[in-house]
């Protein structure tokens, strides 16, 4: 069953989405990506979120916006409310779910790599859960021949095998291969859809995988969009932010999808390793990635060499401007102000925005699928309202970052590492960089809180310290 949608999300759709119900052309006015983040940083300077769009006093917002977006352009799609229903019932019918970044339940991993830049609206179909388990990216062309195929299979079997996570594109070639690869050997999949999430999700063939937990699909574009070019060479930053290491089988040099969303990791998001394929056929696009810093894909022929492939750190990336916003807001930085979660509740059918405004609440009304653990911030948000509660971090940390840290040392021993978890997971959950992470983890295994094991792989805290 899909989930309600919040008020945050039903004013994001109506500013962004086509809202496509069967047969029809989408509205000229709706917002770009771009047009969207310039909005919400004009919400969050205002102390204002996308929900206030849809309540009674939206006139005086929509004249506060002005400088950024056209009044009247805001009015023409907040005025789709009609259309919001509609499309809205076409959506359950079909078990597809919509999350925003205003939301708890976006996927974190989204929101905490790419921040601001992380799509406004996620469209999906399956288990959540799926999304927050990294895994192994595996990319490669469209048009390749059988042995190539038969290749990435083994790939995907291997990762199932592993308990690993599946993430790809579910485009014809590569994508699909991996894909059916681990879910014929009954492991789990993410699939990151360019187009035609509608049409895929109702597929006989995905139903019961998506059913019985084993596959999930999202896509940030419309579930009835068709192909275009530009979709899918944006799509490849989420699927490369959803996974832990990747694998690119096959790639053309300097053009294509699949050359540019690897060659983007390996210039400037470096958010995980890019491993490209080592035997057979010699390929020029994957040399040139190894030009780039690629590293040769090692073909582990068992579980535990699989699991070597996930220890490489991926690259540093540049700072972000945004940088340090997470470590202040509940998720990172989003659609709304940190004091004002995201109200979940079941909305009527809108017919304009004219939704009587709702009271701020200290928490969402409802919790996300499969919630991840609280971040570091919340520790200290927790730890400043109950010193108390805190225990010796009042009164030994003596600087900001001892702070910080001491507020993170609590919350990876009791909450984090009662099971083994690595580096890039432990990131994920509080919002910081892969790097910022293993300073934090090295520091704790120097003061012996934590220990570093290889069967299964990851970090967990030492029996000794459970006393302390």
């Amino acid at each position: 069953m899909m989930p309600a949608l919040s008020p945050n999300t039903q004013a994001i759709l109506l500013l962004t989405a086509p809202l496509i119900a069967g047969r029809g052309t989408p509205s000229p006015d709706l917002l770009s990506p771009g047009e969207y983040k310039r909005l919400a940083r004009h919400l969050r300077e205002i102390q204002r979120q996308p929900a206030d769009f849809v309540s009674t006093d939206a006139a005086d917002l929509l004249h506060a916006c002005q400088p950024v977006i056209d009044e009247s352009r805001l009015q023409r799609l907040l005025g789709r409310g009609f259309l919001l229903s509609q499309v809205i019932e076409r959506w359950q019918a079909r078990a597809i779910w919509v999350v925003s970044r205003a939301d708890a339940a976006y996927p974190r991993r989204l929101k905490a790599r790419l921040r601001e830049d992380a799509p406004a609206v996620i469209y999906g179909c399956g288990d959540t859960g799926l999304l927050e388990s990294g895994g192994l990216a595996v990319v490669g062309s469209r048009h390749v021949d059988d042995s190539l195929i038969d290749y990435t299979m083994a790939v995907g079997r291997l990762a199932a095998r592993a308990g690993r996570t599946l993430v790809s594109g579910g485009a014809k070639g590569i994508d699909q291969a991996a894909m059916r690869g681990a879910l014929e050997a009954g492991g789990k999949a993410s699939g990151v859809l360019a187009d035609s999430l509608e049409n895929t999700a109702m597929n006989r063939e995905h139903r019961n995988l998506l059913l019985d937990g084993q596959l999930v699909l999202i896509s940030p574009y419309d579930p009835s969009a068709g192909f275009n070019v530009g979709n899918a060479m944006q799509r490849n930053k989420l699927i490369y932010a959803l996974a832990d290491a990747s694998l690119v089988v096959s790639s053309d040099r300097n053009k294509g999808g699949t050359w540019a969303g690897a060659t983007e990791q390996l210039d400037k998001l470096k958010f995980v390793p890019v491993y490209v394929r080592s035997t057979g056929d010699p390929s020029a696009g994957l040399d040139a990635l190894l030009g780039k810093g690629a590293i040769p894909w090692p073909n582990p022929q068992d579980v535990e060499a699989f699991g070597d492939v996930f220890e490489v750190a991926a690259p540093t990336p540049a700072p972000s401007p945004q940088s340090g916003l997470a470590l202040f807001s509940r998720d990172g930085p989003s659609d709304i102000l940190p004091t004002l979660p995201a109200i979940q509740e079941t909305p009527p059918a809108i017919e304009a925005p004219t939704e009587p405004a709702q009271q701020p609440v200290s928490a969402p009304s409802e919790e996300p699928v499969n919630p991840a653990p609280e971040p570091a911030s919340s520790l200290l948000l927790a730890a400043d309202a109950n010193p108390e509660a805190a225990g010796s971090m009042a009164t030994t940390a003596s600087t900001p970052a001892d702070t910080l840290f001491a507020a993170v040392r609590k919350v990876i021993k009791q909450q984090l590492l009662k099971a083994p978890m690595k580096d890039a997971e432990i990131a994920a959950v509080l919002d910081v960089s892969n790097a910022q992470a293993k300073a934090w983890l090295q520091r704790l295994i120097d003061e012996g809180v934590i220990e570093k094991q290889k069967k299964p792989v990851g970090y967990i805290v030492k029996q000794s310290s459970l006393f302390e």
